[in-house]
């Protein structure tokens, strides 16, 4: 295999060098999709303390939906060569107000709530294993199955979301109990406790969320170096007078008098967020 050297950009005149040509191994994007979905009546899952604070609820309301974290698994598709198949789990943190009677203060619970997906993309095939110094070498033993179906490398399944919405909510009784789902254990850390089934009520949201899932491949490419990035100003550690930050905050019109009906139609955007 002859080698060849890529040709420097160069202006025909001058000769002066524009960019240089540099090989870099990066991961590319084969395929990618984009996702709009409304995950219908979702179950909350509580721990047993709040759990039994539900059982004697009047009513509930889902004030924020976050997500924790998700799984996301690779496998080949079976007689279709260089797809793939991306299983999505996500866990919901869902922020509830739990009213008890009537008139009275509402409680604040936290529960997980969980929904899958799948999505099929191309992935392209790739038969190489890959080693590096920077990661230990971990022995995968269905790499090494000589009757496997399928050999190769997977391809690298990330997937991107965007804060969700809490559409709806609703408390309703328990007539078959659903099973509770399997969770990792960093997320029962993160609420203090194992989940349970419902016993006599049950909390059901439904969420509507956003998601990119793409399939990705480390591959050399070459790519034009113009130079390199080098910082535009130092760091500075000081910390500025508190009235001073503040005087150069701008006044916020917009709280104090909203935009009329032709305002928002123009098409402005007006959030009354805090923060």
């Amino acid at each position: 295999m002859s080698e060849t050297k890529p040709d420097s950009g160069q202006t025909p005149d001058s000769g002066e060098t524009l960019f240089e040509p540099v090989c870099l191994d990066v991961p590319r994007i084969y395929d990618s999709c984009g996702a709009k979905d409304c995950l219908r009546d979702l179950t909350v899952f509580f721990t047993q303390e709040n759990q039994e604070l539900i059982d004697t609820a009047t009513s509930v309301r889902v004030t924020r939906v976050s997500v924790i974290t998700a799984t996301v698994d690779v496998d080949a598709v079976a007689f279709n060569r260089g797809y793939y198949s991306v299983d999505e789990t996500f866990y919901f943190l869902c922020c509830c107000e739990v009213y008890t009677a009537a008139g009275a203060l509402p409680s604040t619970v936290t529960g997980i709530a969980a929904a899958s997906k799948r999505a099929v993309l191309y992935g392209s095939e790739g038969c190489v294993k890959r080693f590096s110094s920077a990661a230990s070498a971990v022995i995968d033993a269905a790499e090494l199955d000589c009757c496997a179906a399928y050999g190769g490398s997977l391809p690298v399944a990330t997937v991107q979301v965007s804060s969700p919405m809490a559409l709806a909510a609703s408390l309703s009784p328990v007539s078959t109990a659903p099973i509770v789902p399997f969770v990792p254990e960093n997320v029962t850390e993160f609420i203090g406790g194992s989940l349970v089934a419902p016993d006599a009520q049950q909390v059901s949201t439904t969420i509507g969320v956003f998601s990119v899932t793409t399939l990705s491949r480390d591959v050399q490419l070459t790519l034009p170096s113009y130079d390199f990035c080098m910082p535009r100003k130092e760091c500075e550690g000081r910390e500025d007078d508190p009235c001073e930050a503040f005087g150069k905050i701008e006044f916020p019109a917009d709280s104090f008098f909203p935009p009329a009906a032709q305002d928002s139609e123009s098409g402005g955007v007006f959030d009354c967020r805090c923060g």
